[in-house]
């Protein structure tokens, strides 16, 4: 499955516990990413600063369903349900 080009959910909705260029201690969740454009691309993809989380995400039907704001809720459901206590 593709990525659906600008909807970034998945680089907001979860935290990122790994350094990203310009974020040294990664993300919160519900933070928007300072690697994405205005347009909600990814200014490190295919770049070797590229946190490994991000490389490793892959597209799914189940993640991404069939809009932005399906993906939002899928990965705000998922953040919540890891949450350490």
């Amino acid at each position: 499955m593709e990525c659906k080009i600008g909807c970034a959910a998945c680089c907001i909705a979860p935290s990122i516990s790994s350094s990203i260029p310009g974020m040294t201690k990664g993300k919160p969740a519900g933070v928007r990413c300072i690697q994405l454009t205005d347009d909600n691309k990814c200014r490190l993809f295919g770049k070797k600063d590229r946190p490994k989380v991000c490389s490793n995400l892959k597209a799914s039907s189940e993640m991404c369903g069939n809009s932005a704001s399906e993906a939002f809720k899928y990965l705000e459901e998922l953040e919540q349900a890891t949450v350490p206590d």
